[in-house]
């Protein structure tokens, strides 16, 4: 498998390590990791994210802070 190129959020905090970070495959499928834990990886598919995302967006999910 290639070497995925990830972003980090732009809500990140500089060097912190503690951001969501996104990167997709050759497929075209979404792998979502936090940047303090990168060997967790998460993929899922670009619907589901979107799913994720607008649920996000419409506050049916709430962000939790710590």
């Amino acid at each position: 498998m290639s070497e995925l190129r990830w972003q980090k959020s732009s809500f990140s905090e500089g060097g912190a390590a503690n951001c969501l970070e996104l990167a997709t495959d050759p497929t075209g499928r979404p792998h979502l990791r936090e940047s303090d834990t990168p060997s967790s990886v998460i993929v899922t598919t670009p619907a589901a994210l979107g799913d994720l995302l607008r649920a996000v967006a419409d506050s049916e999910i709430e962000a939790v802070r710590r």
